[in-house]
């Protein structure tokens, strides 16, 4: 599609007056996305603004990804959740027109302000996600995920642990590890976080570069891979989140503010949620890795590669707890990567 045809397309969505078949006086802007295939572009009219997203030319996967954004992001709006309103969706070309929330990020409020100054909006984020959690899980449809259902043991090993021994361990680092031990530790901790309850909604990439900040309040973007799955991977996804690096006391006290808010919505007893808490955040910390690791050496995109180390540290920062002293394999090869990224 054109930038002719999207103006067309887009004009006769939202009703815009057109002339010789294309919206009047719209300026269109594109934007750039962050690890994303989509394209995102912002269309302003007057005082007008509206962001669209198309999904990649010829790409059957992308128009589907593009229905189950439209699907998933009218089903959290109705459950009240602090998503973009969508204007327009033209499900032929996965075109989709959303309110557009400006570019400010809680990422950029951290960067800007500080962690002090932005902690209240992490709090706002928190309460937010446990609301949605289980509020969104209600009257939600399995059928509208594009990429899997569930977020399960299966989705772990090929993933989040796979991904990570595949992309960064041996496509970057090269490295030579055993990888029949680390294998064996991956499988067992798969099976241990897939005990936790699968029956929540799932964002799977709530981090602080997803938030933005909008008129004072937080507002959550690109859920199209949400799914079902359980409590704690969301809140580990923000907490241990390597583009912001929060310390332990922000983190222990953002997972307290949570359990507050989730309180208000279910009873979870506390221990179990801490305890899949750890499985989960590992979980979690290998996929950010195995996604750094692509996208900085495969697609190019040379911004990721800053918060490789982060994002290992942050690894093993989790590994040395108490509830994680049987990977001690991962451990090893953590340590591994830290000194390979060193050199590089």
């Amino acid at each position: 599609m054109n930038p002719d045809q999207l103006l067309r397309l887009a004009g006769a969505l939202l009703g815009w007056p057109l002339h010789q078949g294309r919206a009047q006086q719209v300026a269109l802007v594109p934007l750039l996305p962050d690890g994303s295939s989509r394209r995102f572009f912002r269309l302003q009219r007057a005082e007008q603004k509206v962001i669209a997203i198309l999904p990649p030319e010829n790409d059957p996967a992308g128009l589907v990804e593009a229905r189950a954004f439209a699907r998933i992001g009218r089903h959290l709006r109705e459950c009240g959740a602090p998503t973009p309103a969508l204007l327009a969706f033209d499900d032929q070309t996965g075109l989709a027109l959303c309110e557009d929330l400006g570019a400010h990020r809680l990422y950029e409020e951290v960067q800007l302000r500080g962690l002090d100054a932005a902690l209240p909006f992490y709090a706002q984020a928190v309460h937010a996600l446990a609301r949605i959690q289980v509020r969104g899980a209600q009257g939600f449809d399995p059928d509208w995920c594009w990429d899997t259902p569930v977020y399960d043991r299966q989705l772990m090993l090929e993933r989040e642990s796979g991904y990570f021994l595949r992309a960064c361990c041996t496509d970057l680092l090269q490295l030579d590890f055993d990888g029949e031990a680390v294998g064996a530790e991956c499988r067992h901790l798969a099976e241990a976080a897939s005990q936790a309850p699968a029956r929540f909604f799932l964002h799977r990439d709530f981090q602080s570069r997803n938030i933005m900040i909008s008129n004072g309040a937080v507002r959550f973007i690109d859920f199209q891979g949400g799914r079902l799955g359980p409590l704690a991977y969301d809140l580990a996804s923000l907490l241990i989140d390597p583009y912001v690096g929060l310390n332990a006391a922000a983190q222990e006290h953002l997972l307290a503010t949570y359990l507050q808010a989730l309180g208000r919505e279910i009873n979870y007893d506390h221990e179990q949620f801490e305890r899949e808490y750890l499985l989960l955040a590992l979980q979690r910390n290998l996929q950010i890795l195995g996604a750094f690791a692509f996208l900085s050496r495969v697609k190019q995109k040379p911004f990721f590669a800053q918060f490789l180390v982060p994002a290992l540290d942050s690894l093993r920062g989790l590994l040395a707890k108490p509830g994680a002293a049987g990977y001690a394999g991962l451990n090893h090869l953590c340590q591994l990567c830290r000194r390979k990224l060193e050199h590089l």
